[in-house]
């Protein structure tokens, strides 16, 4: 069975950091892509970033320069380090996992960012 959990949410004010965690089970971490996704309200969900089983990454214009992916495989754990946030960083942040024929999701973690 996979499980993705994130943590690490909360609220920060504008121009604060966070860190994001996502611990991943029920898959071979390893040779999985992951990414994070994210959905304000009121707007669809979108990418924020991914990163591939071989580390290469992948930003949405909005976030690049200020959040960094990545991963720990001995860990089974893929992070999102977010800088300089915005107010319109407000949003409930997924992980995202394929494995198989599958596309798995966590149940999100919220954060908000109060200016």
């Amino acid at each position: 069975q996979v499980q993705l959990v994130e943590s690490g949410g909360g609220l920060v004010q504008a121009g604060g950091s966070l860190r994001l965690s996502c611990a991943a089970s029920g898959i071979i971490f390893s040779i999985s892509p992951m990414g994070w996704y994210r959905r304000a309200p009121g707007k669809q969900r979108e990418l924020v970033a991914s990163i591939t089983s071989t580390r290469r990454t992948n930003y949405a214009d909005s976030v690049k320069g200020r959040f960094t992916i990545s991963r720990d495989n001995a860990k089974n754990t893929v992070y999102l380090q977010m800088n300089s946030l915005k107010p319109e960083d407000t949003a409930v942040y997924y992980c995202n996992t394929r494995w198989g024929t599958g596309d798995y999701w966590g149940r999100g973690t919220q954060v908000t960012v109060s200016s």
